[in-house]
């Protein structure tokens, strides 16, 4: 088992992920091998709420071309947190008003 640190990786800030933080979802980059069970406690743990719900998903790499190189960009795997309503982030809440 992973420690939280290890598990959530950084938070993904786009105008989708704010437009889902109306809804009480907030949006992580996650560990590739963390499962939602390891997601979930991490978040409880880090941002003491209570965490309903986890989707997870595989962000597919998309091709890149500098000058005469082509190449991809990186795999990495996203996880969608559903909190308990009434509570938030409050790493979150000043960007989302």
């Amino acid at each position: 088992m992973q420690s939280a640190y290890e598990v959530i990786i950084r938070p993904i800030v786009s105008e989708r992920s704010f437009d889902l933080m109306s809804q009480g979802k907030y949006t992580f980059e996650v560990a590739r091998t963390a499962p939602k069970e390891e997601i979930a406690a991490a978040v409880e743990k880090l941002f003491n709420v209570h965490v309903t719900k986890v989707n997870t998903m595989w962000v597919r790499p998309k091709k890149k071309r500098v000058r005469y190189q082509y190449g991809m960009t990186r795999s990495w795997k996203k996880a969608i947190v559903t909190i308990a309503p009434g509570e938030q982030i409050e790493i979150f809440s000043n960007q989302g008003e």
